[in-house]
């Protein structure tokens, strides 16, 4: 089949981690022609078939960015100052049903207000599920919610380990250590899962949550995988009142620390079979953290969102 007779996907966040890593499983798929949504074509060095502007802060730029569009990845970035992540994904919602789009994928998290009734709000999880049922009653005639996971690669960057008063490297946390609370995974592997449910649509098109979960961990566990790497870490365990005092906006961390502890990252209703749907789909088993940091674990690494 020749590159014009396949179908369109359009990828917004072309230029992130998650867009991306879409944009590259796509293509090793083969069956699709992949348009990188980005607010900047010029900058743009990705390996997109073709490259469109669009801004999900100017939903005037849309309708031509989809324009006949097969299928559309949605990922909104929370932290980037000022974002109204369920405006904008509203915005490509609806310019995705305007042209027609028969798949559309949104990346999503679980509903942290619904899952604790309340006790924890963490708006930049709660924020995505709102934008759920939005997705459902759009009348796509397929639709899909992909779940990044908690990034191996937070874990070597800003978040990695820290100097501490002894003198050591590690973590000092407001979480136990024993508690198995951690989904996780490498965040280029989402794209694998994407690229999956675009490739079966009739198996994971009516509303499937696929989470992307390359191990299952336990704060001890990350510790036990780096230091038989040969990396001497320290963990200290400390109340999260005490950890709300360490640095700016330690006390929404600490929160969610709390609700993972209390609920695990996927919550309570995780699936083994949306795992394992996952998958399947994505026709590969995901790394798992220890062979991630076996070549990919640095001190003093940065990552981004």
């Amino acid at each position: 089949m020749i590159s014009n007779d396949k179908k369109p996907i359009a990828v917004f966040g072309a230029t992130g981690h998650q867009g991306a890593g879409v944009v590259r499983a796509l293509k090793a798929n083969g069956q699709f022609k992949v348009r990188a949504l980005t607010r900047d074509p010029s900058k743009y060095q990705g390996l997109a078939d073709e490259v469109v502007a669009a801004d999900l802060e100017r939903p005037e730029t849309l309708a031509a960015a989809l324009e006949g569009a097969h299928g559309v990845f949605l990922v909104t970035n929370f932290w980037q100052v000022g974002t109204d992540e369920i405006k904008q994904a509203t915005a490509a919602i609806q310019a995705a049903t305007a042209a027609g789009a028969d798949h559309f994928v949104w990346s999503t998290l679980p509903n942290v207000e619904a899952i604790s009734g309340g006790k924890f709000e963490l708006p930049q999880f709660s924020g995505k599920a709102k934008v759920d049922p939005i997705v459902e009653s759009a009348g796509f005639p397929h639709h899909t919610f992909v779940v990044p996971p908690v990034y191996y690669q937070n874990f070597s960057g800003p978040f990695g380990p820290q100097k501490q008063p002894d003198g050591s490297l590690g973590w000092t946390l407001p979480i136990d250590p024993t508690v198995r609370c951690f989904h996780m995974g490498d965040i280029n592997e989402l794209g694998d899962v994407v690229a999956g449910a675009f490739a079966h649509p009739n198996k994971v098109g009516n509303g499937a949550y696929l989470p992307l979960v390359g191990d299952f961990l336990r704060f001890n566990d990350i510790l036990d995988a780096l230091r038989q790497q040969g990396h001497q870490l320290s963990f200290t365990q400390v109340p999260v009142e005490v950890y709300a005092t360490f640095f700016p906006g330690a006390d929404a961390l600490g929160e969610t620390l709390a609700y993972y502890e209390n609920y695990t990252y996927l919550g309570p209703d995780n699936s083994d079979e949306n795992i394992a749907l996952a998958r399947e789909v994505a026709g590969k088993t995901p790394t798992t953290f220890a062979a991630w940091a076996r070549h990919n674990f640095r001190l003093g690494a940065v990552s981004s969102d």
